[in-house]
Order: C-alpha cells, then sequence, then structure tokens
C-alpha cells in the first residue's frame, strides 16, 4: 500500500526566532502533537519520513549563492536579522533550513518514485516569500521553488504547478518562475498592498511564462463562501487546460479566522473544502503526484487540528474537526466578485474559461 508521508524531523524546531515571534518552534510541536495523539500516525496509511539537507546543487537552481553564503555566514555569526523586517535566524537556523528545503526534496522524490502516494512537509522555517537573492517574511529558503526545480532538473516533468494557499501572497516564489511556462504558479490571497506588495491580478508572468502566473488577491475578511467562488471560477479551468504533472502545494493555515497575522476568515471546514478540491485536480490531472509544503499559520489553537485535518485527507482516514463559520459581508462579497470577472477577463489572454 502506498502511504502519505509526513515529512517531519524534531530539529526543526532548533530554528529559534525569539519571543514572541509568529514562527515559534511551538507551531510544529503543536501540529506533531495533534497528530500523534489523534492517532492517524498509527494507521498503515501514514508513514513519518526523516527529511535529509538539500544539496548546494539544488540549492543553486533557485537562489543565488551570494544569498546562501550569506545566510551561512550570519548564522556562524551567532543569528541575527537577514532582511529589515522579521527574518530572524540563530546559530543552528541555516543548518535546519537546509534541512526544510531538503525535506521538500525528499517528499517530490519519494512520490515521484511511486514509493508515497502523496506526502506532507511538515518543515520550518517556511519558504515562498523568499527570492532568489533575499530572505523576507519569516522565509529563508524558498522550499516549494526548490523541490518544483529539482523536479524539473531530475525527473521528466516539464509541467509543474504550484497553488499557494497562504493567507499571504508567495512574492519570492512568483518571481523565481516569472519567465518560464514549465511552472504554473496560482495564488490566492488576501490584498497585497501592505504585504508583500506583489500579487496583483496584472502580474501575469514575462516571456514565456507570459500567461503562467495567476494572482487571485481577496478582500480583507473573505469569507469561506466567497473564497470557495474564487477558487472554483479560475483554478480548476486554468489546472484543466495546464494538464500538470505533478502539483505542489503552499499551505498556509493563516487564512483561518483566528489567525493572529492572516487577515482572511476562512473557518477549518473551508480550508478543508479548498484543500479537498485541490486533492481533487492532482487525482485527475497530476496522477495523483502530489506534495503540500507547509508556509504560514500561526494560530496555535487551531493549527493542529487544521495541519492534522488536511493530512487525514491526503491519507484518507477519518478525523473530525468541529469550528464556526464567520458570516458572508455583502460588501466584502461584492468586491470579491467584481475581482474575480475582472481577473477572468485578464486572464482569458491566455486561457479559455
Amino acid at each position: 500500500m502506498k502511504r502519505t508521508g509526513v515529512i517531519y524531523s524534531p530539529k526543526y524546531l532548533n530554528h529559534k526566532t525569539g519571543w514572541n515571534h509568529p514562527d515559534s518552534p511551538k507551531r510544529l510541536e503543536v501540529i506533531f502533537r495533534e497528530m500523534k495523539c489523534s492517532g492517524i500516525l498509527d494507521k498503515e496509511e501514514c508513514a513519518v519520513i526523516k527529511p535529509e539537507p538539500a544539496r548546494t546543487s539544488d540549492l543553486t537552481l533557485v537562489h543565488k549563492p551570494e544569498h546562501i553564503e550569506l545566510v551561512r555566514q550570519c548564522c556562524a555569526s551567532g543569528g541575527g536579522l537577514l532582511d529589515i523586517g522579521d527574518t530572524i535566524v540563530c546559530s543552528e537556523s541555516f543548518e535546519v533550513a537546509l534541512l526544510a528545503a531538503g525535506g521538500a526534496v525528499k517528499a517530490v522524490d519519494l512520490v515521484m518514485a511511486g514509493k508515497l502516494r502523496n506526502a506532507f512537509a511538515l518543515i520550518r522555517p517556511p519558504g515562498h516569500h523568499a527570492g532568489s537573492y533575499y530572505a523576507m517574511g519569516f522565509c529563508v529558503l524558498n522550499n516549494v521553488a526548490v523541490a518544483a526545480s529539482h523536479l524539473l532538473q531530475h525527473a521528466e516533468v516539464d509541467r509543474v504547478l504550484i497553488l499557494d494557499i497562504d493567507a499571504h501572497h508567495g512574492n519570492g516564489t512568483q518571481e523565481i518562475f516569472y519567465n518560464t511556462n514549465e511552472v504554473l504558479y496560482i495564488s490566492l490571497h488576501q490584498d497585497p498592498t501592505i504585504f508583500p506588495q506583489a500579487g496583483f491580478p496584472e502580474e501575469v508572468g514575462e516571456e514565456k511564462g507570459l500567461g503562467y502566473t495567476v494572482n487571485i488577491p481577496l478582500p480583507f475578511h473573505t469569507d469561506d463562501q466567497t473564497y470557495l467562488q474564487a477558487f472554483s471560477q479560475i483554478v480548476p479551468p486554468i489546472v484543466q487546460q495546464y494538464r500538470p504533472q505533478f502539483t505542489l502545494i503552499s499551505i498556509g493555515f493563516d487564512t483561518h479566522y483566528a489567525d493572529p497575522v492572516g487577515e482572511l476568515s476562512l473557518s477549518m471546514y473551508g480550508i478543508l473544502e479548498v484543500f479537498t478540491k485541490i486533492l481533487k485536480l492532482a487525482d485527475k490531472f497530476s496522477k495523483a503526484k502530489l506534495v503540500a509544503v507547509l508556509e504560514g499559520g500561526y494560530s496555535l489553537r487551531f493549527l493542529g487540528r487544521m495541519a492534522t485535518a488536511a493530512v487525514a485527507r491526503m491519507a484518507g482516514v477519518r478525523y473530525q474537526i468541529q469550528d464556526k463559520r464567520p458570516a458572508t459581508r455583502p460588501r466584502i462579497s461584492k468586491q470579491a466578485k467584481e475581482i474575480i470577472e475582472d481577473l477572468r477577463k485578464k486572464q482569458s489572454m491566455f486561457w479559455d474559461f
């Protein structure tokens, strides 16, 4: 039986960001504890897989050597800020970041080889804000971009889908693949005007990548119904035409209404519904070859249950959640509808709706 792999190591907890930083080791602690307490990791459908550090040859497919060396030196000197904002590292963070990127690579290798049905990379630090030459937004190395580039380099794959469902736009991932048609990058995210100031509908790629970047920015406090409408009206038609050979998910659980960093208002039900739709798309177009890579998600109260529910759905095992659904706000729903209609017009230059 092919299993769902959970890529995890307690070494991920060694990336210390300081008191009160959102990307705390507690994030993975609450997730792994809930997975163990729920019993899903004891089922034959699941397997915990130890990661291995990423090789330099994989990192340099995405990152400039100068960026890799800067991170290494900063950590070797005891750590500090990697950007002018909030990307903090400690003395062990470089090794942990290598293990995070390597965890994503190991996940895609095992799925591509048929040794796993699918995999969830339970890793940190997150990655989708990190560009080829910079760290940003808690992200040190771009884990999902390294995994995608590794696939393109080493597997017989030339069409990779990256679906980014973090609350924040993955500006680093977009930038890395902006000029290629070998990666289709689709992101649903909150209004990016304040952060990261990228991810607007008119950003559609360049050169060979023209039309292969799809940004779906939604208003603050977007609820389940509105988010699902945006997803259903835009994502499946494009994916059906692209027909990816492998699906990667940058999965952030900061879309939940209780998240202290995100500004969307999805419930656990809504998040799981979107995730289930993605699994069905991968079943249909990628022969179920799918890896989910953890990005954000900072509500310690809900995070463990959301991640466990996602893994349970990947493995096809039972796991129950309970939550409330925030009410739909007519003004936000109307604003989102206008965004969706405008986006479909822009993207109709490249895709048939």
